[in-house]
């Protein structure tokens, strides 16, 4: 859309984000918005978080933190500072001159998109719009979600974007625990609606992240997300399905990973695992087929990559019970400690974890399960049902206690030999035990 520029709203905003005197408003306090709002702080921001849960944004306003790799000392100096402040009162939102959405996209029963966050929050953004806002969806959605969903609403109020108020796409490349990479220096990605709107992505952006990467449309942002996740699940499937195959024959997938990594080119090294889990490799895939279906095309790689990776959990504990079975036991009745509740190493995000399905199903088979994740203290609800578990002390003694232990999660600290010197059977999902350390491992 393009649109009669008014200077003084476009004008007006860019100096009020190169003088550092803008009031940012990050929506949704999670893995996403919290890290953003830091940022923006740093920078010089003022900060505005926004989050319906109460009990998190009370937590921040005392300096407290809810998400374990975001350490307490950063928490605790940005909200000391007067220019943050968390909140609930989505009222405050009139007095942003930006604003930036990272609510989540979760998926429907069906696995269809369920866009009820992102509709609510473009609806309460609505109905306080004023001239010269910036507004940001960062939010993972399918190509035309902030053209369809976010525009109409805004210019409903009988504002013109590009004119009033600049709207744009920017996804968020959040990967918690990653020492290496982080919000300030991941290159970002922004697609203004219009050019205007894109100018004023670039400045804002510009002003936290080392690198701004601009795009044509709001759709190039958004398909540029969900290509990078794709590509991901595909090729985790793909050696999901080669461990699957080797380990028929008898060979180890870990050796031939190994081997083949060691080309210098046209390879890249993915590992297979008992799933998928987090809130972006398993779901951010369906919302392309979901469109894609709307146009009428079907993008068959992403579904067959989601059943083999669906499948995963099913054939890990399939290898357990067999493991069980051949050390003289039945799986009913048989107690199996599953090491590791979160998706990833060294964090505490359970999201869309595999090890809750994996203590599903080993309770669907018969067996007395428990876990145990230094990360994860408390694990109320499963995939299923709730599960009402506390993790165990991560210690040899403890592991002595167990049938079989099923390492679901590649903590660091899990890689000690030591920890399973008494243990009667370990099943291996990560390749994370040492080899020759005497230890009876199945690596499943």
């Amino acid at each position: 859309m393009t649109a009669t520029i008014a200077p003084q709203t476009f004008e007006t905003l860019i100096e009020l984000i190169r003088t550092r005197e803008a009031r940012v408003g990050v929506i949704g306090l999670g893995y996403v918005g919290l890290p953003l709002v830091l940022l923006l702080e740093e920078a010089g921001f003022q900060v505005l978080g926004f989050d319906v849960d109460t009990t998190k944004t009370e937590m921040l306003n005392r300096g407290e933190s809810y998400i374990r790799h975001i350490g307490h000392d950063r928490i605790a100096k940005a909200f000391a500072s007067e220019k943050v402040l968390a909140t609930a009162d989505f009222d405050r939102l009139a007095d942003c001159d930006a604003i930036i959405i990272c609510v989540p996209t979760p998926l429907g029963t069906h696995r269809e998109p369920d866009l009820k966050y992102i509709r609510m929050t473009a609806e309460q953004i609505a109905l306080r719009l004023r001239p010269g806002q910036l507004v940001v969806l960062e939010s993972t959605t399918y190509p035309g979600t902030t053209r369809e969903e976010l525009l109409p609403r805004f210019e409903a109020r009988g504002l013109v974007c590009g004119r009033d108020f600049f709207l744009g796409f920017s996804p968020e490349r959040e990967d918690p625990g990653n020492e290496r990479y982080n919000t300030r220096n991941i290159p970002k990605v922004a697609g203004g609606i219009d050019a205007v709107s894109m100018g004023a992505m670039t400045e804002l952006y510009g002003a936290i992240v080392d690198r701004v990467v601009p795009v044509s449309s709001p759709e190039v942002a958004e398909s540029a997300k969900l290509l990078e996740n794709i590509f991901r699940a595909v090729n985790i499937a793909l050696v999901n399905e080669m461990k699957v195959v080797f380990d028929r024959m008898g060979i180890d997938i870990w050796e031939v990973i190994g081997a083949a990594k060691t080309k210098p080119f046209g390879f890249m090294p993915f590992y297979p695992g008992p799933g998928l889990g987090g809130h972006c490799i398993p779901l951010d895939p369906f919302y392309l087929t979901w469109k894609a279906a709307e146009y009428g095309t079907w993008a068959r790689f992403i579904e067959l990559a989601g059943e083999i990776n669906s499948a995963m959990p099913r054939y890990v504990v399939d290898r357990t019970v067999e493991a069980i079975n051949e050390h003289g036991k039945s799986i009913v009745g048989a107690t199996v400690l599953v090491m590791g509740l979160s998706y990833k190493p060294d964090i505490d995000d359970d999201r869309e974890s595999p090890s809750f399905e994996l203590i599903e199903m080993l309770q669907e088979r018969g067996a007395i399960v428990s876990y145990c994740d230094p990360f994860v203290p408390v694990a109320r609800r499963g995939r299923k049902h709730d599960i009402n578990l506390s993790s165990v002390p991560c210690t040899p003694e403890e592991l002595a206690n167990y049938d079989a232990v099923l390492i679901s999660t590649a903590h660091s600290q899990f890689g000690d030999a030591n920890l399973y010197k008494l243990a009667k059977l370990v099943i291996d999902t990560r390749n994370i035990v040492p080899r020759n350390a005497g230890i009876n491992v199945v690596r499943a």
